[in-house]
């Protein structure tokens, strides 16, 4: 695991790592109308807290937009694998979560073996935990997807 996605002793989230072209989209992403009907609160903390590095020197275990992630929801033992997509390309299937949806927010920017605490709707959370990065396009040569 990563170490620098262990928990802090102060409860903070543990720090992520996003392309800038990825942070620059989703930005773009957060001013159209389609966002603004959404709680989008958790996506802007999260692009606010990232360290922003060029497509080229993304890490090859990082999560980023259209990466095809395996994870674990450890609070009821569920895998899961998902391409994490914009709004536009989200099917509404299990296997294409959009970035908007809570749970493509929480795996945005983590690396493999990350674990993470993340509020549902409902008043629920689910705590995943990045078991594989079977792609990530910058790591494949897909550096402007």
């Amino acid at each position: 695991m990563n170490p620098n996605h262990l928990p802090h002793p102060s409860g903070l989230p543990p720090p992520l790592t996003l392309s800038r072209l990825d942070c620059d989209r989703l930005e773009a992403l957060l001013e159209q109308p389609l966002a603004a009907a959404l709680d989008t609160r958790g996506l802007r903390r999260e692009l606010d807290r990232a360290d922003l590095v060029e497509p080229a020197q993304v890490p090859a275990d990082i999560i980023t937009m259209n990466s095809v992630i395996r994870f674990v929801d450890e609070s009821n033992g569920e895998e899961r694998e998902v391409t994490l997509v914009y709004p536009r390309d989200a099917d509404g299937s299990f296997e294409r979560i959009s970035i908007l949806a809570p749970i493509g927010t929480a795996l945005l920017g983590l690396s493999v073996g990350a674990r993470i605490d993340w509020p549902l709707p409902g008043g629920r959370s689910a705590r995943l935990r990045v078991l594989a990065l079977r792609y990530q396009p910058e790591a494949a040569g897909d550096l402007h997807r």
